[in-house]
């Protein structure tokens, strides 16, 4: 049976929700810290700040990725490249509201359709895709 793996990540938060602001480093890799504060979130501020749904797009486009090349790869098709992206939608007072994923792949010898369907397959099963009970979009598409 696999080890279990435990990633970690911390945030510092200092004032209350809108006028406070944190940073939050990812432990493990000891990458930041980065700056994290409402208006960010919220009311996309600009500046070198990030949000909580910012990392978890870059976790989901990730994840994707790798579920997909996987994927891909099990049914002889390796991909030369993937290019992956996540959007998530944030509203205040309601929470995370959806995730689309975008990618664009450049696979050889594979059909659309089958391209299409490990896409989809790769969506679902992906470990952040499950671990979220909001809608998730798929734009993928053969280059």
């Amino acid at each position: 049976m696999p080890k279990p793996v435990v990633s970690r990540a911390s945030t510092v938060w200092t004032g209350d929700l809108f006028t406070g602001s944190g940073s939050t480093s990812l432990n493990g890799s000891g990458l930041g810290p980065f700056d994290v504060d409402w208006s960010t979130r919220a009311e996309d501020g600009a500046g070198p700040r990030t949000s909580p749904e910012e990392l978890l797009a870059s976790a989901h486009a990730t994840c994707y990725s790798m579920a997909l090349s996987n994927m891909l790869a099990q049914n002889d098709t390796p991909p030369t490249r993937l290019d992956s992206s996540a959007e998530v939608t944030f509203v205040a007072g309601e929470g995370i509201t959806a995730i689309g994923l975008t990618v664009e792949a450049q696979v050889e010898n594979i059909s659309a359709e089958d391209f299409d369907r490990i896409a989809e397959e790769a969506k679902t099963g992906c470990p952040v895709s499950q671990a979220l009970s909001v809608d998730i979009t798929l734009n993928a598409s053969l280059l």
